[in-house]
């Protein structure tokens, strides 16, 4: 399995469900649309996002 790292091609906005989608092997679209999903139940979906957009590294 790849690392964790957010890829800088096919990336939308941080590249952080494009970095879990390459690293669990599934289609980016579909972790986008779980996340766009997760949206609307109560948590903390937007931190947990912005948290990785700062600590998974970019890819080299």
């Amino acid at each position: 399995m790849p690392s964790l790292t957010r890829p800088r091609n096919g990336r939308i906005i941080a590249g952080v469900c494009a970095g879990i989608a390459r690293r669990f092997g599934v289609s980016s679209f579909l972790v986008r649309a779980l996340f766009l999903l997760s949206l609307l139940l109560p948590g903390p979906q937007i931190l947990i996002y912005l948290a990785m957009w700062i600590l998974v590294p970019n890819e080299r």
